[in-house]
């Protein structure tokens, strides 16, 4: 069945797309025919993506600001002439601590870039997709985004916004053929994570080396999940293969039942 699943010729944007898992993402769809643009609100890591990946399209953005979101799709309508699959990645880990220790900035900045940049996108995504005749929109969540999480609660806030945003999405462009589903992945073992993991050991007063082995034992699978084991799941989600695949939370997360 799969070999007749075709993503040649695609036009896909990526947020957050010069590095780690992104750039994993983008690479996925490289390798399956697409043409690939990738926005990142770091130009060093766009530029070191286009050493790596010489046939990536890139922009630098910040996808949490209205103003460079609009400059961005001007630039996908001029180099790639048109949309068939959004997805929507960029994310930051947010502030490690108890919610009586947080700020409002820390706060408002996780949300921005967490979910609001999510509807920036979208809208502007929206048009376009709906000249698709396959359009996707997949948007990255975490398995933040339907468990708890202490001491990481603008971090789960806004992951759990954004399985309720794709759902709604779902219902308002079912009608225009275009899927949206959320990727809820679990612990990305990467730079992030571990400096996830160093700073939840600075709160807990534990060894960084037990509370990363902790991140491991979470999950059923025992171990962190990889990049790769998430760029496929996003190329399976905007495929053919699942063509009635829609308004879903799709966990690829080793099985996680609790979050540390």
């Amino acid at each position: 069945m799969f070999e007749h699943i075709s993503m040649k010729d695609k036009k896909v944007l990526i947020t957050a797309g010069g590095s780690g898992l992104g750039l994993e993402m983008a690479r996925a769809f490289l390798e399956a025919g697409s043409k690939v643009m990738v926005c990142d609100i770091d130009e060093d890591r766009l530029a070191e993506a286009r050493k790596t990946d010489p046939q990536l399209i890139t922009w630098p953005a910040d996808v949490s600001d209205e103003a460079s979101v609009q400059a961005l799709f001007d630039q996908v309508a001029q180099k790639l002439n048109g949309l068939d699959v959004m997805v929507n990645n960029a994310g930051v880990a947010g502030p490690t601590g108890y919610v009586e220790t947080l700020t409002l900035e820390d706060w408002n900045r996780t949300l921005s870039v967490n979910i609001t940049s999510q509807f920036l996108c979208a809208r502007l995504a929206i048009p376009l997709l709906k000249q698709s005749a396959s359009g996707v929109m997949i948007n990255l969540s975490s398995a933040a985004g339907h468990l708890g999480f202490a001491g990481r609660a603008p971090y789960s806030a806004s992951k759990w916004a954004v399985v309720g945003f794709t759902k709604t999405l779902a219902i308002e462009l079912g009608k225009y053929g275009i899927r949206v589903n959320a990727i809820l992945p679990g612990a990305v073992d990467g730079p992030r994570i571990r400096a996830v993991i160093a700073a939840k050991a600075k709160t807990l007063g534990q060894p960084v080396e037990d509370v990363a082995a902790q991140y491991e034992q979470q999950a059923s699978l025992g171990r962190m999940v990889t990049a790769r084991d998430v760029a496929n799941t996003v190329l399976f989600a905007s495929s053919g293969a699942a063509a009635c695949v829609s308004g879903q939370a799709l966990a690829v997360d080793g099985h996680t039942q609790a979050l540390i």
